[in-house]
């Protein structure tokens, strides 16, 4: 399960928008919503383009992170 709000934190970081990210994973905006919100999964190749794009380090606490708080996957 992703880790929203830490997501969201990374991205913020990396001065990219989330349309910026969507495009240069080469998905939607709709489809990178979805997995931004769990509601489908990332695909390892995507994780993989995430972590070089946006210099993520700690890729367990956002990426394989067991136990969610609500918070950070509803709106």
């Amino acid at each position: 399960m992703t880790n929203t709000l830490e997501l969201e934190i990374a991205i913020k970081k990396s001065g990219f928008t989330k349309r910026e990210v969507a495009k240069k994973l080469g998905i939607s905006e709709m489809g990178f919503y979805k997995k931004l919100n769990n509601i489908t999964e990332f695909k390892a190749s995507e994780i993989e383009k995430l972590i070089m794009i946006l210099s993520i380090t700690d890729v367990g606490q956002i990426f394989f992170a067991g136990n969610v708080e609500l918070k950070s996957t509803t709106k």
